[in-house]
């Protein structure tokens, strides 16, 4: 501790803002992280005291690094589990804030400095307080989601986009797809169309997008449109269809058919955080052990591959589940550079193997 006998400067991250002129004991350094902290002042107490209590009171002069440590440290506090885009709080106290000042979410700490204007500062503590008390999920607030490095559009219509297939869509499926430039691709339960648009962003190849809900295919379609304006050649090569998995698709074939389905089973789905509640039921359970959807795809995705394709399939926690149903299939199983598992890649042989299982 030092600083007993100056007056106190309020300084982020190595910006001064301002003199609050006050004579108390401020701290220096870092966290467990080593993030830089904020010097603690009384006006600084004073204020963000105001703010915890959602009070705000006319123009207020702060920064970038500012609004990130006051959210990093109230989010720290409290009980929000981190498990739609981010996993710790300071990566979602940096995702609330630049959303919120229209900054890129990569940006470096030059940006720092920036100036919050009291509009901006106001929405943030806005979402903080709703991201805290009401355990919503970030990119449900911001109305934003970034998955594959493509941003989109993201609300309560479908569940919020995270898989880990983002990273086989941005390495062309290899090694695990040996084919030829796909040339049709299936996204099944597609949600919000995150995974099927940035396979068609990534390729040239004919997408579909199939799922039962219409109002998460109505996201989907938005995401579209929002994807289109910088590749306008999407609106000719994606094709949006509302089914129960494959009814609508006819005999069509695909090079690769993409599903990340609902597989959470029951006990994980009691026990889930109160963030999951904000997504739809029916994109997150099915059936005691997670695998009843899954059970479906497997039986009938045969059919609708081409001989040298590949069905990539998400079931999560419940990949033990699908090892135990069917022991005589030897499942592959995905290691991810940026986490994930539960994902699996079957050729076209292996799941006409197991389609044919379930008629003997």
């Amino acid at each position: 501790a030092d600083g007993l006998d100056d007056p106190c400067p309020v300084l982020f991250h190595g910006n001064v803002s301002s003199s609050c002129g006050c004579r108390v004991v401020t701290l220096r350094g870092s966290d467990s992280n080593n993030r830089p902290r904020p010097w603690q002042c009384r006006a600084w107490r004073d204020y963000t005291c105001g703010m915890s209590e959602g009070k705000f009171s006319g123009p207020v002069k702060t920064t970038v690094g500012e609004a990130i440590d006051y959210c990093f440290e109230q989010l720290g506090a409290s009980d929000a589990f981190y498990g739609h885009g981010t996993d710790n709080p300071w990566d979602e106290a940096v995702q609330m804030v630049l959303s919120v000042t229209d900054l890129p979410l990569d940006a470096d700490d030059g940006v720092l400095p920036h100036p919050v204007t009291s509009g901006q500062w106001k929405s943030i503590l806005e979402l903080l307080q709703r991201r805290i008390d009401e355990r919503v999920p970030l990119p449900y607030l911001t109305g934003r989601a970034w998955f594959a490095g493509l941003e989109f559009r993201c609300d309560e219509r479908a569940i919020v986009p995270r898989s880990p297939i983002a990273e086989l869509i941005q390495h062309d499926f290899r090694p695990w797809y040996a084919g030829a430039e796909p040339g049709a691709i299936l996204d099944l339960c597609c949600g919000g169309g995150g995974i099927g648009l940035a396979a068609a962003w990534y390729s040239e190849a004919h997408v579909d997008l199939v799922d039962l809900d219409g109002e998460a295919l109505a996201l989907a379609r938005e995401n579209l449109e929002l994807l289109a304006a910088a590749r306008p050649d999407l609106r000719s090569r994606v094709r949006l269809l509302q089914s129960d998995l494959f009814q609508a698709v006819s005999n069509r074939r695909y090079d690769l058919i993409l599903t990340n389905p609902p597989y959470v089973d029951a006990e994980d789905l009691a026990n889930m955080p109160a963030e999951y509640s904000h997504e739809p039921a029916i994109s997150l359970g099915s059936g005691v052990d997670g695998l009843d959807l899954t059970h479906r795809i497997l039986r009938e995705a045969g059919r609708f591959l081409e001989d040298h394709g590949l069905l990539v399939l998400e079931v999560g926690n419940s990949w033990e589940a699908l090892e135990a149903a069917y022991p005589a299939v030897p499942f592959t199983w995905l290691e991810f550079e940026h986490g994930g598992h539960g994902v699996c890649a079957l050729t076209a042989r292996e799941v006409r193997d197991i389609s044919a299982s379930f008629n003997r």
